[in-house]
């Protein structure tokens, strides 16, 4: 039986439960499942599974590297360009017109994500829109 077939249900419920940068891969016998889940308990949920298949973990055929998204919404997270403002914007691109600023090393609210790039924020003085993720860290 091939592995990915082995653990169909655990791919599966991680697929569907919004787990993100999902990549499945099986080398050497071993199948790898990473990705980012949005919440702890999906992580546990995907653990639950994986423990069901697998009652004592002695198989070692998985190796499972999910972690747990830091960035979710109402996160907060630090602006983390060099110096300067980071700019806020009306939508999703340099093409678009600025609509606030958020200070280096200022603390925002994550509202969303629209794509790996620009994330939807609101500062504490309520400046909204989007900025390029790159200079956003979440705050530990």
């Amino acid at each position: 039986m091939a592995l990915q077939d082995k653990y169909k249900e655990l791919i599966d419920a991680a697929k569907s439960s919004g787990t993100t940068n999902l990549q499945v891969a099986e080398q050497d016998g071993v199948l790898h499942i990473d990705g980012e889940a949005p919440s702890g308990a999906v992580k546990d949920q995907l653990w639950d599974i994986y423990g069901k298949i697998d009652p004592n973990f002695l198989a070692g055929d998985v190796v499972m590297n999910i972690n747990v998204a830091t960035a979710v919404a109402g996160a907060k997270l630090t602006v983390t360009t060099d110096s300067t403002n980071l700019n806020i914007r009306k939508g999703p691109g340099t093409d678009q017109p600025i609509v606030g600023k958020a200070a280096h090393n200022e603390v925002v609210s994550l509202i969303s994500k629209q794509s790996d790039q620009w994330w939807l924020i609101r500062t504490d003085g309520g400046a909204e829109g989007y900025a390029y993720a790159q200079y956003l860290t979440p705050v530990e």
